[in-house]
């Protein structure tokens, strides 16, 4: 059977954009922001985007694009005999359908919020204590969480039964095309508010002064987490949409700018929530400890309604939301649906189907966690937060690991089989985006001796640096 393929290289970076951008991107981003020190955080951030995730991304596009296959056959083709780098699929498999246990339930609350705002239910809540009440009221009652998040789970696999182009491509596209119109425009009315200025200069205009007071070493321990975890990378969600794309456009230049529409989308969306907390709330007063989805149903929703059409508002920014926990459910249950097409011969829309039945069940527990449920714990977790817990601390950067590894080691497909795939076709190269560095943001005196090196930063770099810091950053997230 012939492999699909996307019609278009702005298909391949929206969808992909889409599913990295996601809701612990668009509401914790601006929170952890608020929690460890504003602009400051914004910029150790950006360094930790740059060092991590970039690399990341082109190890997944390139094993993608490399194998033409899905996470279930990728290293299958590419590793040699008697290698076991082919367990990972087992990695990958398990942690979509995990993500997915609890992530369409969470997209149903937002489905859920959308429609209440729409049809003015909100109206008329009182302060922060009364939307906790409604927030409450809503993640327990278990009939309807059950209905939004099967119809989440409808129309994802609906979207994909579709096929790749007419169905996935098409319709994220004009979703994500309405997602950064909606972004922009909510920017823009927020930056409009009394003391929008108070909120811009403590996102915009770095304080090392409350860096200091947060702690350096919990700032960069935070950036370093969210600059990894924000990319959705480790599970092959990336790497399936490379499978799908041709060799006309080298791959550093599409991960810089996957990574960028990811970046812009989180950044904005701190123009939204930080001129309207400094302006209806005083400052975001929300730590560490706190960031969940509650924020959104509780402060924003309380702020949403002192506002001048605040309803009007509040649709929009849970459509916003809305959209974009969906294009991630769309991506993920795409590589869901390449897994079963590689590993059966059962038709798109039969596979489909099947998965509907299956996530029906599987989404059970996260759901009941929130109501009957709520007791029972493992390792002081819910079922909800043990399924997120399990893929954002152990198998996004276990999987990170392993395509770093595979493609940076003699045991694996090797560091020039690597580079050779990020650099086929046209656009950015990575040796000689790393020579721009060295020439540019070096000391003068010190250029030439690093032009004779800068060959081996990389190679080093992916092999022995890159590996460390996500050791670090899997323990970290354990500790």
């Amino acid at each position: 059977m012939q492999r699909e393929k996307l019609g278009s290289r702005l298909g391949f970076i929206l969808i992909s954009a889409g599913c990295a951008i996601g809701l612990g991107n668009v509401y914790r981003f601006p929170i952890i922001t608020g929690s460890y020190g504003g602009a400051a955080f914004v910029l150790v951030y950006l360094v930790f985007l740059v060092l991590l995730g970039l690399p990341v991304m082109t190890a997944e596009l390139a094993v993608g694009r490399a194998s033409q296959r899905s996470i279930a056959s990728s290293f299958d083709v590419m590793e040699r005999p008697g290698q076991k780098w082919h367990l990972m699929k087992y990695v990958g498999i398990g942690g979509n359908y995990l993500l997915m246990m609890c992530y369409t339930l969470i997209t149903g609350w937002m489905l859920r919020y959308f429609l209440k705002y729409l049809t003015g239910a909100m109206e008329g809540v009182g302060d922060q204590e009364a939307f906790k009440e409604v927030f409450g009221q809503m993640a327990g009652g278990t009939g309807l969480n059950v209905l939004a998040t099967y119809a989440v789970i409808a129309v994802g696999l609906g979207i994909c039964a579709l096929g790749l182009q007419k169905g996935v491509e098409r319709i994220t596209k004009w979703m994500m095309v309405a997602l950064l119109a909606l972004l922009v425009g909510l920017a823009a009315y927020s930056c409009t508010l009394s003391n929008a200025a108070e909120g811009l200069r403590f996102y915009l205009i770095p304080s090392f002064t409350d860096m200091k007071e947060a702690g350096v070493g919990t700032v960069i321990n935070a950036a370093m987490g969210q600059a990894f975890f924000t990319l959705s990378l480790g599970i092959g969600s990336i790497a399936i949409f490379g499978s799908y794309i041709g060799k006309e456009r080298r791959l550093l230049g599409e991960a810089v700018t996957i990574v960028s529409l990811d970046t812009f989308v989180a950044l904005m969306s701190g123009l939204i929530i930080f001129p309207a907390c400094f302006t209806y709330n005083n400052g975001v007063t929300a730590d560490a400890g706190t960031v969940n989805p509650s924020f959104l149903f509780t402060t924003l929703s309380s702020i949403f309604n002192e506002m001048p059409g605040g309803r009007i508002v509040g649709t929009l920014f849970f459509l916003f939301m809305l959209f974009a926990a969906l294009s991630t459910v769309i991506a993920v249950f795409e590589n869901i649906v390449s897994f079963w097409l590689e590993k059966t011969r059962l038709s798109r829309r039969m596979v489909c189907l099947i998965n509907i039945a299956l996530m029906m069940v599987l989404c059970l527990p996260a759901i009941f966690s929130q109501s009957f449920l709520g007791d029972f714990k493992i390792l002081g977790f819910n079922m909800m937060d043990l399924e997120d817990a399990i893929v954002a601390k152990l198998l996004l950067p276990v999987g990170s690991l392993v395509y770093v590894l595979f493609c940076t080691t003699r045991y694996g497909w090797g560091f020039k089989n690597y580079l050779g795939e990020v650099n086929t076709g046209k656009g950015m190269s990575a040796p000689r985006w790393l020579r721009w560095c060295v020439s540019h943001l070096l000391p003068r005196r010190m250029r030439a001796g690093m032009a004779k090196v800068w060959p081996w930063l990389l190679k080093g770099y992916m092999r022995y640096v890159l590996p460390l810091i996500i050791a670090v950053v899997l323990v970290l997230s354990f500790i």
